[in-house]
């Protein structure tokens, strides 16, 4: 399938997921929404894939939401009153999916849900959603000229995309509100010092530094390992006991064990790579639990 907002292009297991409006400064659309959430459940069940690199084309990285288009520009419908209890009991209904629920937010969810490591390689200006999105990667890396803000003050709205649940997580909650409440425009330097960066590269270097470390992540690596790392960090930090991590982790470990579990512990006696025969197409039977 091809996108008309985005290149999809898979070298070596490693999928680049390129914002492609250059002219644009890879400005966010209801489209680019759409197709985002798309891509990322399409590569999240794609064997093929084994972790995905997301940048912008041109200069930017993604300079937030298109301001120029007609209308309500964040796509909603503002024919509807929506409540509480609409979030709660038709959040998948077509009026509330399409005309109330935050476009940001249906990407970073479907980020949320992916069974491949997911790095961010902000080449320029993330801006607005442009920055509230790469919070549901796992590792962020910037060029020296990127320039991020979490703008949403200055317009009048509130940050989006799951960003609430997500910044204080990354970098704490006082960090997270005084970059909010500024939003101020925060230069490469400045995201690494808060934590919200890895590390700061020169932008010739960039792709290949996100490369290097998804190779480090997925080579010679089981697929349903890393799935199931990847989904019990986010979801059994946020649990309320440790008791609740250790029901999935027993299950994790217990048909890990069963399958590339075996082939690890041999190789690793043999002293050779693995060859592990598992696929995140085909977890195991109580993934996911959380449904």
């Amino acid at each position: 399938m091809s996108y008309n907002t985005l290149d999809y292009s898979n070298n070596d297991g490693i999928l680049t997921l390129t914002l492609n409006r250059p002219e644009q400064m890879n400005a966010f659309t209801v489209e680019m929404a759409n197709e985002l959430e798309h891509a990322f459940r399409r590569a999240s069940n794609d064997d093929a894939v084994k972790a995905i690199v997301v940048t912008g084309s041109g200069r930017a990285f993604c300079a937030g939401m298109d301001l120029s288009v007609p209308g309500n520009v964040f796509g909603l419908d503002e024919n509807q009153t929506p409540t509480m209890n609409d979030m709660h009991e038709h959040l998948y209904e077509q009026a509330i999916q399409e005309g109330v629920r935050d476009t940001g937010g249906r990407v970073t969810l479907s980020i949320y849900e992916c069974k491949k490591p997911v790095i961010a390689a902000i080449n320029g200006a993330a801006v607005g959603i442009g920055a509230t999105m790469t919070l549901a990667m796992d590792v962020r890396i910037a060029s020296e000229k990127a320039r991020i803000g979490f703008v949403f003050g200055k317009i009048g709205v509130v940050p989006e995309a799951c960003s609430s649940w997500f910044l204080p997580r990354i970098v704490g909650i006082s960090q997270a509100l005084e970059w909010v409440y500024s939003a101020e425009i925060m230069d490469a330097a400045e995201a690494l010092r808060g934590g919200l960066v890895k590390a700061v590269v020169a932008p010739e270097e960039l792709l290949n530094e996100a490369y290097k470390l998804a190779h480090k992540f997925v080579d010679n690596r089981s697929p349903v390992s890393t799935a199931l790392i990847r989904q019990m960090m986010y979801r059994n930090s946020a649990q309320p006991h440790p008791l609740e991590a250790h029901k999935v982790e027993s299950l994790g470990m217990f048909y890990t064990s069963l399958g590339d579990g075996k082939e690890g512990v041999q190789s690793f006696l043999e002293k050779r790579a693995p060859a592990y025969q598992g696929s995140a197409s085909a977890m195991p039977a109580f993934y996911p639990w959380w449904k």
